[in-house]
């Protein structure tokens, strides 16, 4: 809890600790336009050898790292095979198109997260002047807080291989991922050629995220960071944050996945509510209530000081954090069951 308030909204909505402050405040920085930020240049590198990669990049937000990636990635006319709900498609504005002139071709997930690589090989574009040129698989890991299985990941690498493309890992989630599947990150980053890593959700840096990848590929995305306005000058104070992210704050996502299931139990046994059945594999649970129900539930939440999430008109999305404590959860349900009673809800929801 935070203030008074349990917000179940993201866990972007996370703010740095005594620890990261004080690693802020103390951090030695420089110009890293130049290249002479050496809190910048220590998160790099400490990010580049965490997640296995010859190199890495810090970058304002993930959806410039993803963005960056794309365009290292593909040219004009080319096109990127991706998730119907993936954030690379769905929740970036579009940028790959809009500013490189690269092509989506959206496919609906499997259940469990993955793109069906034989769906995906039915649609690969021939060398042919009448397609875009399909270059690049972009996977996301988590996806809606589900882990990809690491037998699919290894798959997914031979198919890229068998059919030339390159492989990008939208890994805003990917320590949400190593941690519930019990292996080191590399086990899983090892399968893509980039990986785009988030330090401003579960990992609880306040702004920013860093693009893994080969030396080469970092050099691209450099430029391009550049280009989309991503150069910044004495971005130690942020970097700062950065590492105590990495460095301190990754075996504690198993307690948020802990806190997760808990609340996913705890709303299962409320009548007007339908948790997902595979609720709670990390830190996400999603919830199913009557459309007419929801509006009035989440105002009346919010005025016991409980914040939800919605990714629909009849689903909520709940996100435990770092700010979000055992007791929190409990408190949670608790509320979630007094406002499902309360007369205003029951009118609202005409019960």
């Amino acid at each position: 809890m935070c203030g008074g308030i349990i917000d179940l909204r993201s866990d972007t909505v996370t703010r740095p600790g005594n620890a990261m402050r004080e690693a802020m405040a103390g951090a030695a920085v420089g110009d890293d336009v130049y290249g002479d930020d050496p809190s910048v240049n220590r998160l790099q590198e400490l990010a580049a050898e965490v997640v296995g990669t010859e190199a890495a990049l810090f970058m304002p937000s993930g959806t410039q790292s993803n963005l960056c990636a794309l365009l290292a990635h593909c040219q004009r006319g080319d096109e990127y095979i991706v998730g119907q709900t993936a954030h690379t498609y769905r929740y970036e504005g579009g940028g790959a198109a809009v500013v490189g002139g690269i092509q989506p071709q959206p496919l609906e997930f499997s259940a469990d997260g993955t793109l069906d690589l034989a769906l995906v090989e039915s649609y690969l574009k021939p060398e042919d002047p009448h397609f875009a040129r399909t270059r690049l698989l972009c996977l996301e890991n988590t996806q809606y807080g589900r882990v990809l299985p690491l037998d699919y990941l290894a798959a997914a690498r031979s198919f890229v291989d068998c059919h030339g493309l390159a492989l990008h890992l939208d890994g805003a989630r990917i320590f949400n991922a190593s941690v519930e599947q019990e292996v080191p990150v590399t086990e899983i980053t090892r399968h893509a050629d980039s990986v785009s890593v988030c330090l401003s959700k579960g990992l609880g840096a306040p702004v920013g995220s860093v693009l893994c990848g080969s030396h080469s590929f970092i050099e691209k995305a450099h430029r391009w960071r550049k280009v989309l306005g991503g150069g910044m000058r004495q971005a130690g104070v942020l970097a700062a944050a950065g590492i105590v992210a990495l460095t301190r704050n990754v075996e504690r996502l198993a307690d948020d996945h802990v806190n997760a299931v808990a609340l996913a139990a705890g709303l299962r046994s409320i009548d007007e509510l339908q948790v997902d059945a595979d609720a709670a594999q990390t830190n996400m649970v999603f919830v199913g209530v009557r459309r007419d129900l929801l509006p009035q539930l989440r105002a009346e939440l919010a005025r016991r000081g409980i914040l939800i999430g919605v990714s629909g008109p009849d689903r909520i999305r709940l996100v435990t954090h770092l700010d979000v404590e055992a007791a929190d959860i409990a408190t949670a349900v608790a509320a979630f069951e007094e406002v499902l009673r309360s007369p205003p809800v029951r009118r609202a929801g005409r019960l």
